[in-house]
């Protein structure tokens, strides 16, 4: 919308294999299209370590699901979520990542032509940890990406990227609904200019 702007969220440190803790505050999503509070509330969580960023999803879910369990099959076509990063903060090109309920992984770099974004499926995430758990009413996905499977000292205290948080849920009963950190207030997450601020603290 109109002098909207983007949201910005402090990134704490923590020690290597430090559980979450009450002091990670969690970030809301919103429906992508009006920005309201989505039928089914998406929360997640944001820390860092000396090689890692950390990402922890707790998606409300009545019934969540997935049939999809090769590496790089297409996640976003089922309940997913996802993670776009930018550690260049130039909007060139942005790292993909995807996990959905079975614990399956995709991982995408997109980079900018003439024509828009084009997926190169060849990048891995190189060392990529995930773990998944299914609860009574909603489901959780970790997820633990390193620094240099990214972009060589991109992570670190004082470090700013643009990023992006998503969920797609598509209830068996109902209408799919797609929800983000930042809303990019149109049909697709593919909207970099719509990315928020993710920024490293002690």
């Amino acid at each position: 919308m109109p002098g909207e702007s983007q949201p910005r969220l402090l990134c704490r440190k923590r020690e290597p294999d430090v559980r979450w803790s009450d002091d990670n505050a969690p970030e809301y999503f919103r429906e992508n299209v009006s920005g309201t509070a989505p039928r089914q509330a998406t929360w997640f969580k944001t820390a860092w370590d000396e090689e890692r960023l950390h990402v922890l999803f707790h998606a409300a879910d009545t019934a969540p699901w997935a049939t999809l369990t090769a590496h790089d099959a297409p996640l976003y076509t089922e309940e997913v979520v996802e993670i776009f990063l930018d550690p260049v903060g130039d909007l060139e090109c942005y790292f993909e990542i995807e996990v959905n309920p079975l614990n399956a992984t995709l991982d995408v770099v997109l980079r900018r032509s003439r024509s828009g974004y084009l997926k190169d499926f060849r990048w891995h995430c190189e060392g990529l940890r995930t773990a998944v758990a299914l609860c009574d009413g909603f489901w959780e996905a970790e997820i633990s990406i390193p620094f240099e499977s990214l972009e060589p000292g991109c992570g670190g205290a004082g470090k700013a990227w643009r990023a992006n948080f998503h969920r797609i849920d598509r209830p068996k009963d109902g209408r799919v609904e797609l929800s983000a950190w930042s809303p990019t207030r149109c049909r697709t997450f593919h909207a970099p200019g719509r990315f928020g601020i993710l920024e490293f603290a002690l």
